[in-house]
């Protein structure tokens, strides 16, 4: 096995035409919902077919909420570094940390003139690339930045905006000097195939290394990357064939080639769906269980680590749960909050620090679930402030804004629930299983907790079926007013019924996770 242990990411890589804007956003909203973790864009800004690669991810970000956005890769000859680490700064910013930036020297040296740019050699362009990474790098840091170079000169310029953390800064490279420079400066190596099929990762990699190694540098440091293309199939050809044939092949890249990111080329819906849904997990599952063989990658030594001062001692109970208001926005009562049982809280206790760690670990996941939703609600608003605008007598072009909008709302939902359900079925599989293992007391509680998943499930269920209806409406006998008024509704019944589960659960389960663990 080469395998540096990383974890996996999946991405995609959409042809950004222009005639096919509403195709481009549906595909990242798909990824975004089926939980994969890059939406990324090709950077050409001569062609004249092509929405601009910055624009187009600026508007991605905005119509999703997990995916990483980066060009892949952006076109440093028509892209001054400066303007460019500015603008991908902002947009980590304005994501809250989503944004990263490929890099290449720029291929098309002719359309690249004909812009009105200098043609460079291969040696002149490698150079501006090493000087433009110095700026880059240099406006994501402080103070002052002064990079006096053949190619890019900036002297004194205040760095900033800062990004909200170290922004990956990936490479698209292929010939041996460009290799090194990988291995020396960057964070990622982002080639494609085509330009670099499986066969000869290999030996590209290996001169990574070396670069690496040679600066001083832990090869791992270099997160391997791989733009692919495929379909799915009966051919025995690499990514041609089934879906089970596809993970074995990119597992093997995981395995024996350093690779851990995939970005998929396509602009088919189904592609991507099936790539998220079948492709990436499977993928995750094998290589987790290679990983995990006697004959695989050897496991680092683990020396005891000495106790931290704070947890060789006891103290009293610290992590606060957060309080049900009381505040309920619909009339539906989906439980009987009364029928709750609680758990027996010692009559003395005390706990170390690292055992407090395990409630308080609950609530930044719910509070993150609460942010969620608040965001969620906001984004509803908005829909209906649109709605609102337009008035009676709405044209054409203000339906089809209003359908726009509905979509990215529907895509909002599906993914808010999907982290909803995941984050509960963790919970039921993992969390619950090993509280009811080892602690008799906390069973009635994790009996009604569990009983209440259920029930959100299905008030999850009735969200998604309004919002059939919200994007029905105009099409059928559905006012839009009355399809947004029941979404409403039922985000309201959401509301009450997962604002008071999350409290619930906090008050009830602090002392059984602090005495148990979360595993």
């Amino acid at each position: 096995m080469n395998d540096h242990g990383l974890d996996l990411e999946f991405g995609i890589f959409p042809t950004p035409d222009a005639d096919k804007a509403d195709l481009i956003l549906e595909l990242a909203q798909l990824a975004d919902v089926g939980g994969l973790d890059l939406v990324t864009v090709q950077d050409h800004p001569y062609q004249a077919r092509h929405l601009d690669a910055m624009t187009l991810l600026s508007v991605i970000a905005a119509r999703t909420t997990a995916v990483t956005v980066a060009p892949n890769v952006a076109n440093l000859p028509l892209r001054h570094p400066l303007v460019l680490a500015r603008s991908v700064a902002s947009l980590d910013i304005l994501t809250g940390g989503r944004a990263a930036l490929g890099l290449g020297t720029g291929a098309f040296w002719d359309a690249i003139e004909a812009a009105g740019v200098p043609r460079l050699t291969g040696k002149e362009s490698v150079d501006a690339l090493v000087e433009g990474i110095a700026v880059i790098r240099g406006v994501w840091g402080s103070g002052s930045v002064t990079v006096d170079g053949q190619h890019h000169h900036v002297k004194g310029i205040h760095a900033g905006p800062p990004p909200t953390r170290p922004i990956p800064l990936w490479l698209g490279a292929y010939k041996p000097r460009m290799l090194r420079v990988t291995g020396e400066l960057a964070d990622g190596w982002l080639p494609s195939m085509g330009y670099a099929d499986p066969h000869q990762l290999a030996e590209m990699n290996k001169r990574i290394d070396e670069a690496a190694a040679n600066a001083g540098r832990a090869p791992a440091e270099i997160r391997r990357m791989y733009n692919i293309v495929g379909r799915f199939g009966t051919s025995a050809d690499f990514l041609r064939g089934t879906a089970n044939d596809w993970i074995e092949q990119l597992a093997g890249l995981v395995l024996d080639e350093q690779m851990s990111t995939f970005i998929l080329g396509t602009d088919d819906p189904d592609t991507v769906r099936r790539f998220a849904a079948e492709v990436a997990p499977g993928v995750r599952e094998l290589v987790e269980r290679e990983r995990a063989l006697p004959t695989g990658r050897p496991a680092p030594e683990v020396s005891e680590p000495p106790t931290p001062a704070a947890d060789q001692d006891q103290q009293p109970l610290t992590v606060t749960p957060t309080p049900d208001d009381g505040v309920r926005l619909s009339g539906q009562r989906r439980w009987d909050e009364a029928t709750r049982p609680t758990y027996p809280v010692p009559d003395s206790y005390s706990y170390t620090a690292s055992q407090q760690a395990h409630p308080q670990h609950l609530v930044d996941i719910h509070d993150g679930l609460r942010a969620e939703l608040t965001q969620l609600r906001d984004v509803i608003g908005q829909v209906r402030r649109g709605q609102l605008t337009v008035g009676g007598a709405r044209s054409v072009i203000n339906t089809m804004t209003m359908r726009q909008n509905n979509w990215t709302l529907g895509a909002y939902c599906e993914s808010y629930c999907r982290i909803v359900t995941g984050h509960h079925t963790l919970e039921d599989q993992s969390v619950f299983r090993h509280l009811r293992a080892v602690d008799p007391d906390a069973v009635p509680v994790l009996d009604r907790l569990h009983a209440e998943h259920e029930v959100i499930h299905q008030v999850l269920d009735e969200v998604d079926q309004r919002l059939v209806e919200l994007v029905q409406a105009g099409t059928e006998r559905v006012p839009a007013s009355s399809a947004l008024d029941a979404l409403e509704e039922s985000i309201d019944v959401l509301s009450d019924t997962l604002l008071s589960h999350l409290s619930y659960e906090e008050r009830e389960l602090l002392h059984p996770l602090a005495r148990h663990g979360l595993n």
